[in-house]
């Protein structure tokens, strides 16, 4: 097997420009998550069935499954930053069509959010172990926890945007299309600041697909890759649903739900995130882990809710527990295997087609009971596993606190 170093944080990154760039590509990552708010949107466009309905997150995330791994081991041979700007490129390509040339059917719409999946997927295999590259010991899940923050910022505007495109300036939600366009340009023209990749560790063996599998085949691994895939699914699954739970079980229109429901979700997400990263400075990353699995679960009480408001609240208790669960399986899964990244970032992103798998069964499961409130119990039970491999991470961690 070659033993072909892989690139790594063996020399410090510049500090004056090294990390802006990758904060807001974290930013742009966000956007990919606009899949969630877009799927309410498209049954009220083009008049959906529940299930069909998810059928737009399936298209968003399948190619997580699809380009991760095989974009983990090319990254490993031409570096993490040459990477994230063809992610980059790729997402600002599917935004510029609609926004230039409109939406004319379900099917174009399906394409650009596939392009929008593919960039949002090459995105995450690059990002998040390149924060690794900027950040200093002991800081990585800190650091990878404030970038997620980062990143809700942009997963909010999914829902925010198109609300406010239809209550304040009485445009349509597709005006989302050329912001976007924007700000994905200006974040390819920072990336171009990025320095070099840094030196080489010696005696790295260079990712391939058989490491990929037998990485897999650790146990410890794969049942964090699993974690991902449910965690993923469990956040679409709220982000898509939460706008149809208010309007079938409230009749609140989805326009204003993007405010009530989703915004508020998105918001705390964002919120949580900020905190996780300064929680993390004095808090280990396992009993962390722990205490957000249980914040996530008590907000499921608000699927139950009689009243909107209460419900509301629900929703954004869901979103603080739910924000720093995706980063601290990452880091964590990191920072225990630092010499595979590259194949461990390709593992785990590819499992964030959990996002494509778990809203379809939501929706078939909404429709065939009747309601919005029994799909709800998919994410739920996603959830509960968050908290069974939070409960081992806790009891394996080392005694000693966060660096």
């Amino acid at each position: 097997m070659s033993t072909t170093p892989a690139f790594t944080r063996s020399e410090p990154a510049p500090r004056s420009w090294g990390a802006t760039p990758v904060f807001f590509a974290f930013l742009a990552m966000g956007f990919g998550d606009a899949v969630g708010p877009f799927v309410g949107l498209a049954q009220k466009t083009f008049h959906l069935s529940n299930f069909a309905a998810q059928w737009v997150a399936f298209t968003g995330f399948i190619m997580f499954g699809v380009l991760s791994v095989p974009m983990g081991i090319w990254q490993d041979r031409t570096g993490k930053r040459f990477v994230l700007r063809l992610g980059l490129a790729i997402m600002l390509a599917s935004m510029l069509a609609p926004a230039l040339a409109g939406l004319s059917s379900f099917a174009v719409f399906l394409l650009l959010v596939l392009l929008l999946g593919a960039g949002a997927a090459i995105l995450q295999v690059a990002g998040n172990p390149l924060m690794r590259d900027v950040s200093t010991p002991g800081k990585y899940s800190r650091n990878l926890s404030l970038a997620q923050f980062v990143k809700a910022i942009g997963s909010m505007s999914g829902s925010l945007i198109p609300a406010l495109a239809a209550r304040w300036w009485g445009v349509s939600w597709q005006v989302i299309f050329p912001i976007y366009s924007v700000a994905l340009g200006l974040t390819l023209l920072a990336t171009l600041r990025l320095a070099g990749e840094s030196r080489r560790e010696p005696g790295h063996q260079a990712a391939n697909l058989g490491s990929c599998l037998r990485l897999l085949r650790r146990g410890e691994v794969a049942v964090m890759v699993l974690g991902i895939f449910l965690y993923v699914g469990a956040e679409v699954s709220m982000s898509s649903g939460i706008p149809i739970f208010f309007w079938k079980h409230f009749g609140i229109h989805l326009t204003r739900t993007g405010l009530l429901g989703t915004g508020l979700f998105f918001l705390a997400l964002t919120i949580g995130r900020f905190s996780g990263g300064v929680i993390l400075n004095w808090m280990r990353p396992a009993r962390f882990f722990l205490l957000t699995c249980l914040v996530s679960l008590a907000g499921f009480a608000g699927v139950w809710a009689a009243r909107p408001a209460w419900a509301a609240v629900g929703f954004f208790v869901a979103g603080l527990g739910f924000a720093n669960i995706f980063p601290l399986i990452f880091s964590i899964t990191i920072e225990a295997r630092p010499q595979d990244s590259n194949a461990l970032a390709g593992l785990m992103v590819m499992a964030i087609v959990g996002g494509a798998f778990l809203p379809p069964l939501m929706g078939y499961v909404a429709d065939r009971a009747g309601s919005m409130r029994i799909g709800f119990l998919v994410p739920l039970a996603a959830i509960l596993y968050q908290l069974a491999i939070a409960i081992a991470a806790r009891r394996s961690a080392p005694a000693q606190p966060a660096a």
